[in-house]
């Protein structure tokens, strides 16, 4: 209780630090920045051109691809701010030194995708928990050299984490506080994580932070979520695999809307505070596929309805009106930002097609090859 007491007091305490104004971080570690979401960041942040630094870890796993910083390394004025260290969030030999020259650490770092997290639960343990744990305990060794004077003040931490730890959202919306019930070992392992961060902050007095986003789509996507799959599997007229009857209900939000709120809660919100970000537009899958068709001029018959996945949810919702308050709004709609992904990788080919061969080629073989066989029309 003098535990609770205390992390009380001390949430009270940065509500009114947050409400005397924003914070701006000169040096940020963004650990996944070579990631979809994470990348969309650091392009963000950089593109500013305020004389933020930004050092990016990433362990250049499947999603992680360097070329999505291309822009930025393009730019002689962003390159000079930008550090790349290719390496894992969960050794601490190479992360403790990285978050000693930081300011604040963002942390996008993680396995994400539920249908490889049921093939492969191991990895998403190591990165998404163990991860995190790494991560906290380097920032909490600064929270010690900065209480004995040897920086000016312990590094603030990120974790950027997702609806899916509601679990599937019969009715209503999720606020901040409901009760979390992940489905999947993907959205237990970023619950376990969350529940860490939450820990340091009541019993160490950690200053971190946590958001949950929406479903997020857009540009530099790795084509194997449901949106990059299937405009990418369209525009070579490939079947399309959509599990069930698509009737599956999702949040859909824009990654620069994402990365945005994310970059405003960080320099906006209080100590052990968590925000929703939804993206304010939910859509049935079949919907989606429908929009995304018609937007490539593509038939419906490419649609092929698949054996579902296991646990699959059926829908998440969540509230935005905490992170509203906070001085948020998203500023794309989902017509005008699917109609800009799917031209992105109408004009992006040269991104996406090496990408679907090799490693992908036999995630999909395994993922889909026997759905695909035993397909039915997906009316």
């Amino acid at each position: 209780m003098t535990q609770e007491r205390d992390a009380t007091r001390m949430h009270d305490k940065s509500r009114t630090t947050a409400q005397r104004g924003s914070r701006r971080y000169a040096r940020l570690l963004v650990t996944g920045g070579a990631g979809f979401i994470g990348s969309c960041f650091v392009r963000d942040v950089l593109g500013r051109r305020d004389g933020t630094h930004i050092t990016v870890l990433d362990k250049l796993t499947y999603a992680g691809n360097r070329s999505n910083l291309a822009p930025v390394e393009a730019d002689p004025e962003q390159a000079a701010r930008l550090r790349f260290v290719v390496g894992d969030i969960a050794d601490p030999e190479i992360v403790e030194p990285l978050v000693a020259e930081a300011d604040a650490v963002v942390n996008f770092a993680a396995e994400s995708h539920v249908d490889r997290s049921i093939l492969e639960p191991v990895d998403f343990l190591r990165t998404d928990v163990l991860g995190v744990h790494v991560l906290l305990e380097a920032c909490r060794k600064e929270q010690a050299r900065a209480r004995a004077g040897g920086r000016a003040a312990t590094p603030r931490m990120l974790q950027v984490s997702t609806d899916e730890v509601y679990g599937s959202v019969e009715t209503g919306e999720s606020v901040e506080d409901d009760r979390l019930e992940p489905r999947s070992p993907y959205s237990a392992a970023k619950a376990a994580g969350e529940l860490l961060v939450r820990s340091y902050f009541i019993t160490y007095g950690l200053d971190v932070v946590v958001t949950r986003g929406s479903n997020t789509y857009g540009p530099y996507h790795y084509p194997e979520k449901l949106i990059p799959l299937f405009v990418t599997n369209a525009i070579d007229d490939q079947q399309l695999p959509l599990y069930g009857d698509g009737r599956q209900r999702r949040d859909w939000l824009y990654v620069a809307d994402h990365a945005g709120a994310i970059g405003h809660v960080l320099e906006h919100a209080g100590a052990g505070e968590t925000y929703n970000i939804p993206g304010g537009n939910e859509r049935a899958n079949r919907e989606v596929v429908a929009t995304l068709l018609e937007l490539l001029g593509k038939p419906w018959s490419l649609v092929r309805s698949v054996e579902d996945r296991p646990g699959h949810d059926w829908r998440y919702a969540m509230t935005g009106d905490k992170l509203a308050a906070l001085g948020w709004k998203n500023k794309m709609s989902f017509e005008v930002g699917l109609a800009a992904t799917v031209d992105w990788y109408l004009a992006n080919q040269g991104w996406w097609r090496p990408i679907k061969s090799g490693e992908w080629e036999e995630y999909y073989r395994r993922q889909y090859a026997t759905r695909l066989a035993g397909s039915r029309d997906a009316g």
